[in-house]
């Protein structure tokens, strides 16, 4: 993967969003965001091989009602919001020969406040590359779209309107990992595994984001879950460009509290 290296280490940031639905429950949405779920609820039945349509008198089954399917709709940018941007940069300290790694979140009940906060950072650094895992499908466009729902202009990194995804010059270490097969999906997790690095998933998943966020209200939770994600990443990244991992002991976190992390096994 020479690519890789033709991006200095220290002109990347890592990102991971977490996401949630943008109201706690269904009937929280208003008329028109329903019956627009509503739509959206009837493709997603499709894709899950539901091509019936029940009689009036008969409801649909209980996982395929639009409030049980509205469990979905933080994936997607125009039913969800964003509740945490973790952010990690290298430090290459060539006196020590160290490799530091900074960690800093945004996370903020205020979805407006979060993106223009994390935008304000990347406008400061025009010339820093973006990279994620499953970053061109996932995080970027989610961000895009949210920053303009939000009436906020798009830094440089994330105005990638009308861009082929070959065009978009940030790093996605997902599909690095496809090497051209569109077809696979491989979880940061599995790469975790594979490459020996310790895991991130070992206390919430994504499906527990919103439960976390709507019922336990547990905001430093899933800023510490989100911040295990670019940690993990960056050691990918590492791994890909021929690299040791940063090591734990030269992890810097803007709030000083260490993200304990588990070893794959």
């Amino acid at each position: 993967m020479q690519h890789l290296h033709r991006t200095p280490l220290d002109q990347l940031f890592v990102i991971d969003i977490e996401t949630v639905p943008c109201v706690d429950c269904h009937d929280s949405l208003d008329d028109m965001l329903r019956q627009l779920w509503e739509h959206k609820s009837e493709s997603l039945r499709r894709q899950q091989g539901y091509t019936g349509r029940p009689q009036a008198a008969e409801p649909f089954p209980e996982h395929l009602s639009a409030a049980s399917l509205f469990e979905q709709a933080g994936i997607y940018a125009e039913f969800g919001k964003v509740v945490c941007v973790s952010v990690g940069y290298f430090v290459v300290d060539k006196q020590e020969e160290i490799v530091r790694f900074r960690v800093k979140s945004y996370a903020d009940h205020d979805e407006k406040q979060l993106l223009r906060d994390f935008a304000g950072l990347l406008a400061n650094k025009p010339n820093f590359l973006l990279c994620a895992h499953n970053g061109k499908e996932f995080d970027f466009p989610y961000l895009g779209r949210r920053l303009l729902i939000n009436g906020l202009p798009l830094p440089p990194q994330l105005d990638l309107a009308g861009k082929k995804p070959w065009e978009v010059p940030h790093h996605d270490t997902m599909e690095l990992w496809k090497f051209g097969d569109r077809k696979s999906y491989t979880s940061l997790n599995l790469l975790a595994a594979l490459f020996g690095i310790p895991t991130p998933k070992d206390d919430i998943t994504g499906a527990d984001v919103a439960r976390v966020y709507w019922e336990d209200n547990d905001l430093p939770r899933i800023a510490h879950y989100c911040q295990k994600d670019i940690i993990t990443t960056a050691r990918i990244l590492q791994k890909f460009r021929g690299e040791e991992p940063v090591r734990d002991e030269h992890i810097v976190y803007a709030d000083a509290t260490p993200v304990p992390m588990r070893r794959a096994v």
